[in-house]
């Protein structure tokens, strides 16, 4: 069997570890969109209940309802910095994801250039023989006309 033939089958497991890599890089990317999209949200409903909190001190408001509010605030600034470290380690972790399908990525294509080298070499060596076949035919041929 050709050496080129043989190769086929790491070929085809280079391609099945490139594919599961981009199938955890794309997992990785929709967990990080996510992420920042409850980012986004979380920041979004506390500008609004800010907006609300300065709407209704318009008139008097007691001790107890504005200290409420204000713990509310400082909640709200909580969790926010919490889902920021989760935006953080969802970037961390599509990052980490999309190195491992690069380099998946670059041993499938080093492997189909190894292929297409090997079958050049092959194909050279199919020719060689195949003219000094001919050359040792014209050789046979020229010597019995003698």
């Amino acid at each position: 069997m050709l050496r080129s033939k043989r190769l086929e089958v790491v070929l085809k497991l280079e391609q099945r570890r490139e594919q599961a890599a981009l199938d955890a890089m794309t997992a990785a990317r929709q967990n990080l969109e996510q992420q920042q999209q409850r980012l986004v949200e979380l920041r979004s409903y506390q500008a609004d209940y800010r907006k609300q909190m300065r709407a209704s001190q318009q008139g008097v408001v007691s001790i107890p309802k504005l200290q409420g509010w204000q713990a509310f605030i400082v909640q709200l600034d909580q969790v926010i910095t919490q889902q920021e470290r989760q935006v953080s380690q969802a970037e961390n972790r599509f990052e980490a994801a999309r190195k491992g399908w690069q380099q998946a990525y670059e041993r499938r294509r080093g492997m189909e250039r190894h292929i297409e080298t090997c079958r050049q070499q092959e194909e050279r060596e199919r020719d060689q023989r195949e003219q000094k076949q001919a050359d040792e035919a014209a050789g046979r041929a020229f010597a019995r006309r003698r």
